[in-house]
């Protein structure tokens, strides 16, 4: 299912990725399930950041469903607690 939608979804990615990277952080794609569930681990500085989730949901959440609509929810699979 990932295949499918794999080149929409970095392309979205790419158009939040410079704000992610000016704070030493990015994401990288997991997998998507079959619920349509975008799963996405948190890199560098955004894995271990407070603010990661309100960035995961405001930010990339939001980028990937206005390219995406089928994808109904982002999750991160390793935020760590700070």
């Amino acid at each position: 299912m990932l295949d499918q939608y794999k080149e929409q979804i970095e392309m979205a990615l790419d158009t939040i990725r410079p704000y992610l990277e000016a704070d030493g952080g990015n994401v990288k794609v997991i997998g998507l399930t079959e619920e349509m569930v975008l799963q996405l681990e948190l890199t560098g500085t955004c894995s271990s950041c407070p603010m990661s989730t309100m960035t995961l949901k405001a930010g990339v959440e939001e980028a990937i469903k206005k390219a995406i609509p089928e994808i109904s929810k982002v999750e991160a699979v390793n935020v760590e607690v700070a």
